[in-house]
């Protein structure tokens, strides 16, 4: 159906294609403002105020460990929920206004480059509310995003993420250089604020409630797929993470995730100490490869995918960074010329987007329906841990080896990436989890009856 809800005058999500990607691209355009800052733009300040590989490393963990606790909280989203605002909606706004409240706390941090504790457990406290909107916003994509939507859908979100990380970045970097830190965070803070008027104005299914104090009432649909227990929970996800395709998934998540993190946290340490530029102009260039990336991955990232299928797309684009990162390393002569290493970054962010499109729609597609923020966001916590393990391995690297041998690691670990891939199955998966849920529907029925 792609009509408008004619219970009263809010869309709903269920219905509606358009207001679906609308949407998304607003909660993960909220997202990226979010992740660009913390992940890049204050990494690349540290840089250019002199702190060192471990101390940047540090910060980037504490950045990543949140996300690592996502498992924690799903299956709170798929128990407990207000039902007549939603299945996953209540925990979306939930997270959106607790990311803005912890951007402007983590604003008034003082002197956060002398006080790292305190600034680390900041970013500490962003990050644990990102991951609960992040947690919740994919259960609900899980939710209402149809299969033959799907690697559109994760084109658009992909790159309105990165849109808004290239955004965070360009004037995050360009307040931190010319305003204060303080200006910055808030910045972000409020841009995230005005996305989270989408989800406000935004219905799940048709009939919900806009607010707890409005007109409207649980939809059968949502009633059908919410867990009514715990054990039902646990006895899922035991069901679905033990077929051999989740694992090979969760694999492939915690090795790609891995390596981007460890990347692009090097990239800007990169940038300043060799190639000599300042961490506004890195962000800068930064801002405008997510910006290309971004704009790219809406209009034909998630159609090559559908067009040309997931695993051969992904393929192609593990097998280009490969070839761009080797010839990186091993053209040394220009890690000082301007252009090429802007050049570099350019290809390196679109690449990359387009495979992240592809490796997320991947964990969708093979996602339960009936615990929908559970196994994926499980997929994506074993993600987070990967991007935690990758920032631990900046320092110990970098201290003890060449820029060289640093860039063929991250060569390493999407080559392992790459053949981690060719053993999963999605077919197989799909049939599993589908045998699966109708198993455990008749066990549900079965128990009334009694």
């Amino acid at each position: 159906m792609n009509q408008t809800s004619n219970h009263g005058s809010f869309p709903s999500l269920a219905e509606n294609g358009f207001w679906r990607y609308f949407n998304f691209i607003a909660l993960y355009f909220a997202e990226g403002l979010n992740m660009g800052m913390l992940f890049v733009g204050l990494p690349a300040w540290m840089a250019m105020k002199g702190k060192t590989p471990g101390e940047i490393g540090g910060f980037a963990f504490a950045c990543a460990l949140p996300w690592t606790f996502k498992f924690v909280v799903a299956p709170l989203m798929d128990r407990y929920t207000y039902l007549p605002m939603g299945r996953k909606r209540p925990w979306v706004l939930f997270g959106q206004i607790g990311l803005v409240a912890s951007l402007v706390a983590m604003a008034y941090v003082p002197d956060p480059l002398n006080n790292l504790q305190l600034f680390m457990a900041a970013a500490f406290g962003v990050s644990a509310f990102g991951a609960i909107q992040d947690a919740a916003t994919d259960g609900m994509a899980v939710d209402v995003i149809p299969e033959d939507e799907q690697a559109r859908a994760n084109g658009f979100m992909g790159g309105a993420r990165m849109i808004g990380s290239s955004l965070a970045l360009a004037l995050g970097s360009w307040m931190l250089s010319t305003y204060s830190f303080t200006a910055a965070m808030l910045a972000v803070a409020a841009m995230i604020g005005f996305m989270t008027l989408v989800p406000i104005w935004l219905r799940e299914q048709p009939g919900e409630k806009i607010a707890p104090w409005t007109v409207g009432t649980t939809s059968p649909a949502a009633k059908k797929l919410q867990a009514t227990n715990w054990l039902a929970i646990l006895q899922s996800l035991l069901n679905v993470f033990r077929l051999k395709n989740s694992l090979i998934i969760s694999l492939l998540l915690f090795i790609t995730m891995g390596a981007y993190n460890y990347f692009e946290t090097l990239l800007p340490l990169f940038a300043v100490k060799i190639s000599g530029w300042t961490n506004v102009f890195y962000g800068q260039a930064f801002a405008t490869a997510d910006l290309i990336g971004g704009i790219g991955g809406m209009l034909i990232g998630g159609y090559l995918i559908e067009r040309f299928g997931k695993k051969r797309m992904i393929s192609v684009y593990f097998a280009l960074i490969i070839l761009m990162v080797i010839a990186l390393s091993v053209l040394k002569i220009y890690w000082s010329n301007t252009p090429f290493i802007y050049g570099f970054i350019i290809g390196y962010r679109w690449l990359n987007a387009f495979a992240k499109i592809g490796v997320y729609a991947i964990a969708m597609q093979c996602s339960s329906k009936k615990i929908s923020a559970s196994h994926f966001t499980f997929y994506m916590t074993i993600g987070a841990f990967g991007s935690m393990v990758g920032a631990t391995l900046i320092g110990p690297i970098k201290d003890n080896f060449s820029w060289e041998i640093t860039f063929f690691s991250f060569v390493g670990m999407i080559a392992l990436a790459w053949l981690t891939m060719h053993f999963l199955n999605i077919d197989k998966q799909i049939e599993q989890l589908a045998e699966l849920e109708d198993k455990e529907s008749e066990k549900q029925v079965a128990q009334l009856v009694r």
